[in-house]
């Protein structure tokens, strides 16, 4: 079956995609199961949601999450854990520890990658770059240029994970802060264009990296103002990228939605909310021939 066959049968029912794999340099490298774990916009919820008879009252918390995360990965072989920014701000913990607590559970948790959302910058960036001496792994932005600030050198554009024999590019997109954020609060960051810069760091890593999948982890927002760059206006002009996860929205998304990008492809798009009350899965097969990649996906109630 070639890949506009494909496309034409391309569903996604009880949970389940069927997207066609992305041909690279390292197609020969096949995997039974990744699973791919995400949250965003957890906002420092520490603890369960009060038992206060709201809708979401006893629900959420770290330590569910963690002993959720903890239970996939005793099953999964290869599992990849991300966020998708705005970790700070909602909570008094972020108001006495400025998101040291926050970084430190993340740490305990094992995540592999994040990006930045505009609440990260809220204690001020020196402050995002102190905390991130309790952080053992990487915030990845690919367009925010951060020359001169204190966040120089302190982050990445995009990080590359080996599981199982596949390589994963997984790059970040933050939000436009001017105008959301107080100036004072980020300094001389430089905002570039998501699009372009997302298409730039996509291209490098199928093409130079010979990345098998690659993942957007994006705070630009599910469907956000008209005139600003979402995630769904992302996919649409995007080329190379499979999956995009994303967050600042707070969109609580039953299963994942795919949009048609530039060349006729779907590129999958994930959101799970806020507040640490879903852990976003995803399970992505590579077989052992032909060029398709079955994505299963269950967003759990933590």
């Amino acid at each position: 079956m070639d890949r506009r066959q494909f496309l034409k049968g391309a569903t996604i029912a009880g949970g389940s995609l069927l997207v066609p794999r992305m041909a690279s340099a390292h197609s020969e490298r096949r995997a039974r199961r990744l699973t791919i774990l995400h949250t965003n916009d957890w906002h420092s919820r520490i603890d369960p949601f009060p038992d206060d008879g709201g809708r979401n009252a006893n629900q959420g918390g770290a330590i569910r999450r963690a002993s959720l995360i903890k239970e996939i990965r005793s099953v999964e072989g290869d599992v990849l854990l991300l966020d998708s920014g705005d970790i700070f701000q909602g909570t008094p913990y972020f108001n006495f520890f400025l998101g040291e607590v926050e970084m430190k559970l993340m740490t305990e948790m094992g995540y592999d990658a994040a990006t930045i959302g505009n609440h990260d910058f809220d204690g001020g960036i020196q402050n995002l770059a102190d905390q991130l001496r309790h952080a053992d792994f990487p915030l990845l932005s690919s367009n925010y240029d951060f020359n001169g600030t204190p966040l120089d050198g302190r982050t990445e554009p995009y990080r590359i994970f080996e599981r199982g024999g596949v390589r994963i590019g997984v790059f970040g997109l933050g939000i436009e802060l001017a105008g959301l954020v107080p100036s004072e609060l980020y300094g001389s960051t430089r905002y570039l264009d998501p699009i372009e810069r997302g298409n730039e760091t996509a291209a490098r890593l199928r093409t130079d990296e010979g990345c098998d999948l690659v993942i957007c982890l994006s705070h630009l927002g599910y469907r956000y103002r008209d005139e600003k760059v979402s995630d769904v206006r992302l996919a649409a002009a995007s080329r190379n990228i499979d999956l995009i996860l994303g967050g600042h929205t707070h969109t609580f998304l039953d299963q994942p939605v795919t949009v048609m990008n530039l060349e006729g492809q779907p590129t999958i798009i994930n959101q799970v909310g806020f507040g640490g009350l879903r852990l976003g899965r995803l399970d992505v097969v590579f077989p052992k021939s032909g060029e398709v990649k079955c994505v299963a996906c269950s967003n759990l109630r933590v």
